[in-house]
């Protein structure tokens, strides 16, 4: 993942500036600015022609187009117009927003646009030289400005001044991917952005996220319910991931406005691939745990699930995501009575609380009852077996309990949401 978008703010109009009859018309910009400094528009002015008839020849004179030797002197060349956007003075600058100036009717020489650390802003310039624009994003709360000049085709320098202001931000909202650059993850795995705080213009965020993958591969964002204060949007395929798939992911938040006076503190990326097909089914009115492997079963484990007859202890039926896995993970429950047992193998397939590990108080019922307060009991060998075959993201199938799975069971519930709600859970 690493930390660094395109667009014009209602700040971000026009300046201009012409050099007339040989003296310098600013208009907006200018060194000595005058009361009108703040107009929002662009302002042009040309040069007026003298009159080329003599003054004791009237124009249009019989002897005037008698004479053949007369002859009209070229009009003077257009004075060099130049243009900038943001506008002079503008403030509240998206710095998303690419700065340009711009001349028509002549060329640019040394332009500078420097912050107001004095920061020289790296600049690009076309190979016309009549545009320089901003090779490098620029910073919040940071007054720019304009430095250099237009040559006109007489030659003559006219003098580029002018400044603009970016947003200050009330507050920037840190965000992160949850797989990492080089990652390989199951064909279940979610793509997960988490905000450092409330995302109020959700559609602003989602605008600025982009997936692209290696096959064609349809999928949808969706907002999830804040997390402690914090918001999640969600990507995942319609189906499961196809295997090998290569993922690049581009959050280009910085710049980005959340409303509520937050901004996007920086952008994200991550490219990551999906691994092989490991799907677990799990039956829970079978008594057993079985794993296939690019559609062949590569395990058939005897297993106990959560008792039956206590709706707090049902392993509820749903499609889950394998989310992490610990070789001894301490397991407490208080109101059934135990704190901090250790259990080998736990693989956590939701936040509810529910893992796949080794129990051995249940070895002698596995594969005959469930007696479980929730989870899936393995022997000691089969969950180990289980726990080294395991990557992010793949997916845990349960069917056959009483109740089904729900973002109560959770907060990473992706495929348990029907298609079609799914997708109108995005914001766009």
């Amino acid at each position: 993942m690493s930390g660094r978008g395109t667009g014009t703010r209602s700040g971000a109009r026009r300046w201009a500036l012409a050099l007339t009859g040989g003296a310098l018309s600013l208009g907006l910009l200018t060194s000595a600015c005058s009361s009108n400094s703040t107009a929002a528009g662009p302002s042009k002015t040309t040069g007026g022609g003298q009159s080329n008839t003599p003054s004791d020849q009237p124009s249009g004179s019989a002897s005037s187009a008698a004479s053949p030797s007369a002859s009209t002197p070229a009009p003077p060349p257009p004075a060099p117009v130049v243009a900038a956007v943001p506008r002079n003075g503008a403030a509240n600058v998206s710095p998303q927003t690419p700065a340009t100036v711009s001349v028509k009717n002549g060329t640019l020489s040394k332009v500078t646009l420097t912050s107001s650390s004095g920061i020289k802003v790296k600049l690009s310039t076309s190979a016309d030289r009549a545009r320089v624009t901003t090779a490098q994003t620029l910073g919040y709360g940071k007054t720019y400005t304009w430095s250099g000049r237009a040559v006109g085709a007489e030659g003559r320098p006219v003098k580029i001044a002018g400044r603009f202001t970016t947003v200050t931000p009330a507050v920037t909202l840190h965000a992160s991917v949850n797989i990492g650059d080089g990652q390989k993850v199951g064909i279940a795995a979610p793509i997960i952005i988490t905000f450092g705080g409330h995302v109020t213009d959700q559609a602003a965020a989602e605008k600025a996220l982009t997936v692209q993958t290696s096959v064609p591969t349809v999928g949808s964002w969706a907002w999830l319910p804040d997390d402690s204060g914090q918001s999640r949007v969600h990507w995942r395929p319609e189906h499961y991931w196809k295997p090998g798939t290569k993922v690049s992911v581009s959050a280009n938040f910085y710049g980005v406005n959340y409303g509520g006076g937050a901004y996007g503190e920086e952008n994200v990326t991550s490219k990551f691939a999906i691994g092989r097909s490991e799907i677990v089914k799990a039956d829970v009115t079978s008594y057993r745990l079985k794993v296939y492997r690019n559609g062949k079963k590569l395990f058939d484990f005897p297993a106990s699930y959560g008792l039956a007859t206590d709706p707090n202890r049902v392993t509820p039926s749903g499609v889950y995501v394998v989310m992490e896995k610990y070789p001894v993970k301490y397991m407490s429950n208080p109101a059934y009575g135990y704190k901090n047992i250790p259990e080998k193998w736990s693989v956590r397939f939701s936040n509810y609380g529910l893992f796949i590990h080794d129990n051995d108080a249940t070895d002698g019922v596995q594969g005959a009852a469930n007696v479980t307060h929730g989870c899936v009991n393995l022997s000691y060998d089969n969950a180990l077996a289980y726990y080294n075959s395991v990557l992010y993201g793949d997916p845990v199938e349960v069917t056959g309990s009483s109740i089904h799975e729900s973002g109560v069971h959770g907060d990473v519930y992706d495929w348990s949401v029907p298609w079609a709600k799914w997708k109108a859970m995005s914001a766009l």
